[in-house]
């Protein structure tokens, strides 16, 4: 590979060595490369390794590499801290980082084993991610915009440092946490959806293609990420078990008060309760609370959820386009509302079986939504009715 200047906006001064070619540590390598970093790679699958090299994310390392300057440990939590450890003894100069989604245990391992070159240590964790693995899967874009956790407690603060400006340098923005913060914080907003998701998911796996036939864009959306690789997950589960566990509790408390509210208003098809005059009238007491309280809550939890680059969440108005299933006309849409002066703040496609053709849900300002239907009647589309 040819040296490459790294770009004069870069902090970040090569060598990097990644150790673990999946999808975070190809990322990073790629996002690395494209800014003129020379990065080193490791796996430990001669497989993966070759890929990621295949890819233009950087060279196999060997003895015959320059010194890196940073080692990015890029592998399963539950090995992550014997590599730390190893690569802090083997680089002596280096600052090592690992991006694991579990900090706690990593840390106070290093902390224990490393003594005092544990100070050459920070722990980190990019937010980012996809529900594929592996270096096939990579993007160098993938951090872009993204929080990256730096956990630099008892870590020199000049490692620190390197390790802030290395998440800056690949678009993501740096967030000082504590690692049982961060933990108490991944298994809320990270792990016990990816075990919902699943939980869920795993409710269509004997059911009928008939009723399968019926799926929407809510089930994709609640199910996307239970394709996720069951290895990798596993070992992230069980090592942030005690937050992880502590949620579990929480729903499932809610899912016996919700259950027991509905059990109420259940009956029999053929019973009298369900066949009686006036029985489609007459509602179990507690059942509607039972859930209405669930959905309120949910409401309000959602709209906790911050909005676009990490700002206050906001309202957006729905505008439904009905979209031919052809090529290019994804292509012609965005054009179109480009035309019309207008941004889309967010968007999803909802596809109906049997249909050749699926629903655009476009977001946009209120004050825009009114003028973006106008102008896309008038340029042939349908225009749904919200």
């Amino acid at each position: 590979m040819s040296a490459v200047e790294p770009r004069a906006s870069m902090s970040t001064r090569g060598p990097v060595l990644i150790i673990g070619t999946g999808l975070l540590g190809t990322s990073l390598a790629l996002a690395l490369r494209a800014a003129g970093i020379e990065v080193q790679l490791s796996d430990t699958s001669p497989t993966s390794l070759a890929l990621a090299r295949d890819m233009g994310a950087g060279v196999p390392h060997d003895e015959d590499n320059p010194e890196p300057q940073i080692v990015v440990v890029a592998i399963p939590p539950d090995v992550t801290a014997d590599v730390v450890v190893a690569q802090l003894a083997a680089h002596p100069h280096a600052v090592v980082t690992d991006v694991a989604s579990v900090k706690e245990r990593v840390v106070a391992e290093v902390r224990a084993r490393a003594g005092a070159e544990a100070r050459r240590y920070v722990g980190s964790h990019p937010m980012a991610g996809r529900e594929r693995s592996g270096a096939a899967a990579a993007d160098s874009d993938l951090f872009a915009g993204r929080p990256w956790v730096v956990v630099g407690q008892d870590s020199d603060p000049e490692a620190e440092l390197v390790i802030r400006n290395l998440a800056v340098d690949v678009g993501a923005t740096p967030v000082r946490m504590g690692a049982v913060e961060h933990d108490a914080a991944v298994a809320a907003v990270s792990h016990m959806p990816q075990l919902i998701a699943s939980l869920v998911a795993a409710r269509l796996e004997a059911l009928g293609e008939s009723a399968l036939a019926l799926s929407g864009q809510g089930l994709r959306d609640v199910t996307r990420i239970a394709a996720s690789d069951p290895r990798l997950w596993s070992a992230i589960i069980v090592g942030n078990a005690g937050p992880v566990a502590d949620l579990l509790r929480q729903i499932s408390a809610d899912l016996g008060a919700l259950i027991e509210g509905i059990e109420a208003a259940a009956c029999e098809p053929d019973s009298s309760e369900h066949t009686a005059p006036g029985a489609a009238h007459t509602i179990a007491p507690g059942a509607v609370g039972a859930v209405t309280d669930v959905m309120a809550r949910g409401n309000t939890g959602r709209a906790r959820i911050p909005g676009k680059h990490g700002g206050a969440p906001r309202r957006y108005a729905e505008v439904q386009v009905l979209v031919p299933d052809a090529a290019g006309e994804l292509g012609r849409l965005f054009s179109d509302i480009g035309a019309a002066g207008v941004n889309i703040e967010d968007f999803s496609l909802e596809h109906s079986a049997g249909q050749s053709a699926g629903i655009a849900l476009i977001s946009v300002l209120p004050a825009a939504a009114q003028g973006l239907e106008e102008a896309l009647d008038a340029q042939g589309w349908r225009v749904v009715a919200g």
